[in-house]
């Protein structure tokens, strides 16, 4: 797909009678504008060779004083048809550049990736990164939240949670319940979201993209599916698909779907674990000898996460939430270490039976990342590690003694604590003018908006903990 009849030619075939122009802001929403298709052929090559004017001040992480114009150029490429639209439309993915000067935006996150990979290639290390995630999910039947200042809590209900074990669904309770923490996979009945689940590959597939599997997740209402491997930005586009795939099929089911890594107090939490490798004419740099079987350049990666995982955290962790899943002794992935057999280690290293697939996993971001801007961080803080070779020390064995894990580094605790971090270190993020500063900054502005609300709000924790004391 790479010229304007062929886009025609779709249209025709499809006959769709729309096109969607979607792009993402700094937090990772997609948004979108569409247009008559009447008027797209009118302009002929217009669209697809200057854009579509945009204004952006009212989006967060754009100045809002002044008018900030800027224009949606569709990567031809990305063309798929919508299959929840009732009109037949045809969208893009987007990207973002400044009507003035017709460069890339600096604060549109596809650019990031873009650059990212352009400079991976740059580099001669490989030439391209490769990476297959895995989207974990809730869906509940209902949620309801407040935030009056004299009314604050929420309510979320499924069938499969224990709160509701008393409640009755048209003057009964059918739902199957197995013992806490052991939904892992299980079949139906007790699964109750097959069906879900499967149309939500299937929607994704009518809009190439491939998801390889789906199951129940560990907690009650959750759930996980798993891609194909895929170079960044491919797979951050493939991202933002199975996010707005997961939302629209929820809907259709009269349920609600969300991201949020850790809804449930005393649930385990939901995370978007990356499987990576760099390619380079043709081979896995990672895959080597040693014990792991990694290369040098692989361990040298991993040492780069490590050593800027807790500034990673701003774009791999980027919720107030987050962090209430990255908590010691409940299984989330905060050790600032890599094994092939801690759970908690940050980066596992996935067993095969190819040793010329060797791959890295990181474990701690979760789905309520920018993909664009996660993605594109963690190959620049593993380049770090090559570039410098930085050792990332010996791997966490079955053996190690909880004096010796309680001993480690950890992830950040808290997003403020992360967004301290990406201020002092973002020098490697900056490097081939992949991120920079004035894009840092305004990220950094969004975030601390989060963190002073959050902070300043009052928590119905707060008034069990103090309101008697």
């Amino acid at each position: 797909m790479n010229n304007f009849n062929a886009i025609l030619s779709i249209l025709e075939e499809k006959e769709s009678r729309y096109i969607d122009l979607r792009f993402t802001d700094l937090r990772g929403r997609m948004r979108h504008i569409t247009l008559d298709t009447n008027d797209v052929k009118n302009m002929k090559e217009g669209l697809f060779a200057y854009g579509q004017t945009l204004d952006t001040s009212f989006i967060p992480g754009w100045e809002k004083e002044k008018i900030n114009s800027m224009t949606l150029v569709p990567d031809l490429n990305t063309a798929h048809v919508d299959p929840f639209f009732a009109q037949e439309t045809l969208a893009f993915f987007c990207d973002i550049a400044d009507l003035r000067t017709g460069e890339p935006s600096h604060n549109d996150p596809r650019a990031t990736a873009k650059k990212a990979e352009t400079h991976l290639k740059s580099t001669g290390i490989g030439k391209a990164l490769h990476i297959k995630p895995e989207i974990d999910f809730f869906i509940f039947d209902d949620v309801r939240f407040t935030t009056d200042p004299c009314l604050t809590g929420f309510n979320v209900k499924s069938p499969g949670l224990s709160v509701n074990t008393d409640n009755l669904y048209n003057n009964r309770n059918y739902d199957y319940r197995p013992e806490k923490k052991t939904t892992s996979f299980m079949a139906p009945p007790i699964d109750p979201c097959q069906d879900i689940r499967g149309e939500m590959l299937t929607a994704m597939r009518q809009m190439n993209v491939t998801a390889k599997k789906h199951s129940h997740g560990t907690t009650p209402a959750q759930h996980a599916l798993g891609m194909e491997f895929n170079t960044l930005t491919k797979v951050a586009d493939s991202m933002q698909i199975c996010r707005y795939v997961i939302n629209q099929v929820a809907y259709t089911y009269g349920k609600t779907a969300t991201f949020m890594p850790k809804p449930l107090y005393g649930e385990n939490g939901a995370g978007m674990k990356c499987a990576l490798y760099i390619s380079k004419d043709s081979e896995r740099i990672f895959s080597g000898d040693n014990e792991q079987g990694l290369s040098p350049k692989g361990l040298y990666f991993i040492g780069g996460l490590l050593a800027h995982a807790r500034s990673l955290n701003a774009f791999t962790n980027p919720s107030t939430n987050s962090y209430k899943r990255l908590v010691p002794h409940q299984e989330g992935p905060n050790l600032l270490g890599y094994s092939s057999c801690n759970r908690a280690a940050a980066c596992q290293i996935p067993c095969t039976t190819s040793p010329d697939k060797k791959c890295i996993k990181v474990c701690f971001p979760d789905s309520m990342a920018n993909p664009y801007l996660a993605y594109a961080a963690l190959l620049m803080a593993g380049l770090d590690g090559i570039e410098k070779k930085i050792d990332p020390g010996h791997p966490i064995l079955s053996s190690s003694s909880p004096d010796q894990l309680i001993r480690m580094p950890t992830t950040c605790r808290s997003l403020h604590e992360a967004i301290e971090m990406l201020e002092s270190d973002r020098d490697y993020l900056k490097v081939g003018g992949v991120f920079n500063d004035e894009q840092i900054d305004n990220y950094i502005a969004l975030k601390r908006e989060e963190i002073k609300r959050y902070d300043t709000m009052p928590h119905p924790v707060e008034f069990d903990m103090y309101y008697s004391g």
